[in-house]
Order: C-alpha cells, then sequence, then structure tokens
C-alpha cells in the first residue's frame, strides 16, 4: 500500500513524495470516492488534513461522505459577503443533517476591504482582486497549517479539470485531493438521491455552480456548468484551487508570495503592472507607465477607476503635476542599488506638491535602500529580495540615527541651529 507521510511543516522538495502520489492515484478505482477520502484522512495525512467547502450546488455529496468518514474533520467554509442568503441557509442545514461539528467559517481581512472595496463593487471591474482578497487572502494562512486539502472539484466540470487526479502534489509539497474527480453530473445527483440529500435551494432554478451573487448565473440546458460563474469573463477558478497540469492557476502557497510592504506588514496588492493591448478607457488598479499616461491623457482622466502612475529613471514627475491628484499610487522604479534618481521623484512628490496617496518603491529594492527611501517620502515597498523580506518581517532594518543633509521640512543636520536652517 502506498503511504505518503504527512507533510512537516519546515521541509524540502521530496523528489520520492511525488513518485508517491502517483501510486497513489494507481490504487483507487474511478469511483472509489469514499475510499480515497477515508485513505487521505487516515491514513496519508492523519490529523494534518482539512476541507474547503463552498456549500454549493454539489457539495451535500463530498460533505455527507466527510460525515461517514469524520464528522469533526475541519470544514472551512469561505464567507466572502458576498454569498446568496439561500447559501448561507444551506449551510446550517447541512451541518445539521449531516452531522458535522467542525464547521469553520473564514471571512476577509476589514481592513483589506475598506481599503480596496470600500463600496464592495471592486467585482464589477475586477473580479480577480475581489477574489483575492474575499477567499485567497484569508484562506492562505489556514492552509499553512495542514499537510493537505480536500476539494470537491470534478473532471466534467471544465475543460480545464478535464485530466484532474484523485491525489495532487503542489509545488509547496502538499498534497490535494479530489474524492469526485471522475464523478460526472449524472453520478452527483444519483448520490443524493441515494442518500436522500438536499439539495442547495437554488439547483432547481438553473444555477449548476454556486458562488458568490454577483458573480453567479443560471446556467442554460447543454452549458458547462461552471458557465455561470463569471459569466462573460476569461476567468473560470477564484484562485484557490490548482491542478497538476497547471492549466488553472498557480498552487496558493506557490503563488508569489505578498510583496507589498506598507504599514509595517506584507499585505495583498491589489494594482497590476500595464500590459500590452490594456485599454486606458478600462484600466484599473493598473500603474500607469508614465510616457503612455501622457499619451493618453483625456481618456485616463476620464476613466472612473483606481489608477497609479509608474515613474522610471529620467522620465519627469513635473510632467503630471497637475494631475497627481488622479493617482492613488505613484511608484517608482529603482533599476539599481547605485541609481539614485527615484530618490528625488519621491521628494518632489513629498515635499514640493504634497502627493497624499501612496508613493511606493519598485524595483531593486535592499535593505540598506529602505531608511533612505523613508526618509524621502516612500511609504510602501514593492520587495522580492528574500533577505531584504525577512529583515523587513522581523523588523531588523538598519536605521539612519544621524544624518549631514537633511530631508524634508522637519530633518536638522547635526552642529546646527534649527532656526537658521531654509526650509525651502
Amino acid at each position: 500500500m502506498a503511504q505518503v507521510n504527512a507533510l512537516p511543516r519546515q521541509h524540502r522538495p521530496d523528489p520520492l513524495r511525488a513518485l508517491g502520489v502517483v501510486a497513489l492515484n494507481g490504487m483507487f478505482d474511478e469511483m472509489d470516492a469514499l475510499g480515497v477520502l477515508r485513505h487521505a484522512v487516515e491514513e496519508i495525512l492523519p490529523g494534518d488534513v482539512a476541507i474547503v467547502s463552498s456549500f454549493g450546488a454539489d457539495s451535500a455529496v463530498l460533505l455527507h461522505m466527510v460525515s461517514k468518514v469524520k464528522k469533526d474533520l475541519p470544514v472551512y467554509f469561505l464567507e466572502t459577503g458576498k454569498h446568496f442568503p439561500e447559501t448561507l441557509d444551506y449551510v446550517e442545514t447541512l451541518k445539521t443533517r449531516l452531522g458535522l461539528t467542525n464547521v469553520i467559517a473564514i471571512q476577509p481581512d476589514p481592513a483589506d476591504l475598506k481599503r480596496f472595496d470600500p463600496n464592495g463593487d471592486l467585482w464589477e471591474t475586477d473580479p480577480d482582486s475581489c477574489c483575492h482578497i474575499r477567499k485567497t487572502e484569508p484562506l492562505e494562512p489556514i492552509t499553512e497549517e495542514y499537510g493537505g486539502w480536500v476539494t470537491g472539484r470534478k473532471r466534467y466540470q471544465t475543460v480545464e479539470r478535464g485530466v484532474l487526479p484523485h491525489f495532487e502534489l503542489t509545488s509547496d509539497d502538499r498534497i490535494k485531493v479530489n474524492p469526485l474527480a471522475h464523478f460526472s453530473d449524472a453520478d452527483v445527483v444519483a448520490y443524493r438521491q441515494e442518500h436522500n440529500l438536499p439539495e442547495h435551494p437554488l439547483y432547481q432554478s438553473g444555477y449548476k455552480s454556486i458562488g458568490c451573487a454577483p458573480c453567479t448565473s443560471v446556467v442554460a440546458e447543454g452549458e458547462d456548468p461552471r458557465a455561470g460563474r463569471w459569466r462573460g469573463l476569461n476567468k473560470k477558478e477564484c484562485g484557490i484551487h490548482f491542478d497538476f497540469n497547471g492549466a488553472i492557476a498557480k498552487p496558493m502557497v506557490a503563488v508569489e508570495k505578498h510583496r507589498l510592504f506598507k504599514d509595517g506588514a506584507f499585505i495583498a496588492d491589489p494594482f497590476h503592472d500595464w500590459g500590452e493591448g490594456d485599454d486606458a478607457a478600462t484600466a484599473h488598479y493598473t500603474h500607469v507607465p508614465l510616457p503612455v499616461f501622457l499619451e493618453h491623457r483625456e481618456t485616463f482622466l476620464a476613466n472612473p477607476h483606481p489608477l497609479g502612475l509608474l515613474v522610471s529613471p529620467g522620465e519627469r514627475i513635473e510632467d503630471v503635476k497637475d494631475d497627481l491628484q488622479r493617482f492613488a499610487s505613484v511608484a517608482i522604479k529603482f533599476p539599481a542599488f547605485t541609481d539614485g534618481r527615484g530618490y528625488s521623484t519621491a521628494r518632489l512628490l513629498s515635499e514640493r506638491y504634497r502627493f497624499a496617496g501612496e508613493i511606493r518603491a519598485v524595483g531593486d529594492v535592499l535593505a540598506d535602500q529602505i531608511p533612505l527611501m523613508r526618509r524621502c517620502g516612500v511609504t510602501a515597498l514593492v520587495v522580492t529580495h528574500e533577505p531584504t523580506r525577512q529583515a523587513l518581517a522581523e523588523g531588523k532594518l538598519a536605521e539612519v540615527a544621524i544624518f549631514y543633509q537633511p530631508v524634508g521640512l522637519t530633518e536638522v543636520p547635526v552642529g546646527t541651529r534649527p532656526y537658521l536652517r531654509r526650509a525651502g
């Protein structure tokens, strides 16, 4: 019998682990969903596995199996604040009916909602960021507590899921378990009827895959069951899942770590880089290169969505001084440790133009530079250098306590009389 040891909290990728997962997939019949779940919970990851459930159209089937294997298995429900009322009622119905004793609601961080989605309408303009804030971000720290996760995904739901196995190994050596991978829609219905399971109240109304209310619509006869999710958009997944073929999304922990450091912590970054083909009229949460903004200035000014500005060395912030209030964030590029022109741009923004929005440093941001960047007005940092990330996270940056060349309106050089210094 194939055996895959529970994931240690600190680990190195183990090539034999991948072979173990391959062996696991060969152990079970296509329809042996209960056997897959039982083996995962009792043999592969005892005490180190949990389930994420949407409590959607098909959730009763897998949750019924959970009740047969381990009624107190942790079941995490992402309470995004955007669910149908019927879904919230369904959570209570299944908990009672199946005797589940460990259903845990996870909610988005109120601070993230206040900052990134204060009006609750981010889903209209940027559903990926909405999903990130309301689903991926709250779930990520929970996933780090477990060596594996059980999902309700099935091959038939989308083309992308058509090669889904029972067991997956993510790039960080965690195990995804998909007991229903080989179930068809007919299998789901038959199982539900055989065990007299309550169906989601919206199922008979044509909702075949049910997520957040604003992004879920009725599915027509013959359509992909998930066609009603994010209809009309090039989006099939919320970002919390990963299939071994890499076609759906990156693994949660393998997604690039939060790079934005602000207000003392690494946080989710709602902004994206400007990409080829982006439209000035519809861009949102994008740092627009300064030359691009100048070229399409009137269109950007008419654009109602939040925007940022990207300033590279040699570009003049003075050229957009009258439009700075249009931007929620200004990103200043520091392409190399030896290129200090970004400091001047930061000082112009903070001192001359009194820019009240976020001033962020991007590019080659290293620990030795950060105290200087902060003195020049930088309030946020995009950091990829791991030692610098560690120093920031632990509050161990070297600070500049004595300086001879003051910046701003408050610093005074050592050995001088403050009243003799001129501010401007």
